[in-house]
């Protein structure tokens, strides 16, 4: 069996033609990239044991409540957050009949220049991206309060933000939505990370913060924010699905490839002959300092969500999910 786990029996929601109509629908979206890939990569029994029953208990969620349901993912760096929202995309949307709509919390960071003005301002380290206090939270909540609101002719735009050159695309490019939607998917490393206590903050978790931040400035005021501004926007979830990375080693891993894969975009570019100058690409020093902005709270949420998320996925070291837990069962689902 090329998976490690299943679905919880108990949580089998909808029936079983259903599910199997699912399995079906997403089976002929995926025809032509399994033909491409000429390998079993065992997505079918995963779509069958994992993912079909997962968004069917989700979908079996969203029938307990009026209006659409908004879903958090959360999930270090490279845990495949992005990944995971497009399978259920795919399956809630062509095997359930659902609009779903979705963004990351990366597309709504500050601009370059918002970033540079606060590390001018508050602290240096807030010229990089990801740690709360860097993102524009009141245009998330705008963009989910839209969402929800029942108007079939209104416009949502999603601004799009590109990593290669660490700032926020131009509005002429954001994605737009029209009407409403029954599923509003917000993921992000930090989705619905809970403020530490100030005695958590004292000491320094790495090298970073050590000598970067020896007073503790930056780390409590992205505390402050998590305690304000992002515990408005998180109390915006109806449901909270987290993505557990195995360790700390396998988050820095993960990103690594990730920034491979961003480095072989900027040589395709490169190869067809526009300019690659601009773009930003981290060696291996770079990413772990990178990483050592987010490790804090990482550590922190991968010690306390798991018994916080309403379901939680846990990922082993081959990035294969090993265990699921269903925190709130769901009664005749």
């Amino acid at each position: 069996m090329s998976v490690l786990t299943r679905w919880p029996r108990n949580q089998l929601c909808l029936s079983v033609e259903e599910r199997r109509h699912a399995v079906q629908a997403v089976e002929q979206a995926f025809a032509a990239t399994l033909e491409s890939l000429k390998v079993d990569i065992g997505l079918k029994e995963m779509f069958e044991e994992i993912y079909v029953p997962l968004a069917a208990w989700i979908l079996a969620r969203k029938r307990q409540q009026e209006g659409p349901l908004v879903l958090g993912i959360n999930g270090a760096q490279g845990a495949g957050k992005s990944t995971l929202f497009n399978l259920l995309e795919v399956i809630l949307g062509e095997g359930f009949g659902l609009r779903v709509v979705g963004f990351s919390i990366d597309d709504i960071y500050k601009t370059r220049a918002d970033r540079e003005a606060m590390a001018q301002s508050i602290h240096p380290l807030f010229v990089t991206r990801g740690v709360p206090g860097t993102h524009d939270v009141e245009l998330g909540m705008e963009i989910i309060d839209s969402l929800c609101a029942d108007d079939p002719d209104r416009v949502t735009k999603i601004p799009v933000f590109d990593k290669s050159i660490d700032d926020r695309c131009p509005d002429s490019v954001w994605q737009e939505w029209v009407g409403g939607a029954d599923l509003i998917v917000l993921e992000g490393w930090c989705v619905g990370a809970q403020p530490q206590q100030d005695g958590a903050l004292v000491e320094p978790v790495n090298a970073l913060e050590r000598e970067e931040d020896p007073e503790g400035v930056w780390r409590h005021y992205v505390n402050e924010q998590l305690n304000g501004p992002y515990r408005e926007l998180f109390s915006r979830l109806d449901l909270l699905l987290m993505l557990c990375v195995p360790s700390m080693d396998a988050v820095y891993e993960w990103r690594s490839l990730q920034e491979k894969k961003l480095a072989e975009r900027v040589q395709y570019i490169y190869d067809t002959q526009q300019p690659t100058d601009h773009l930003r690409i981290m060696d291996g020093e770079e990413i772990k300092r990178f990483i050592q902005h987010y490790e804090r709270l990482t550590r922190a949420m991968l010690s306390e969500m798991p018994q916080q998320a309403d379901v939680t996925l846990f990922l082993n070291e081959n990035h294969k999910i090993a265990n699921i837990r269903v925190l709130k069962p769901l009664h005749n689902c």
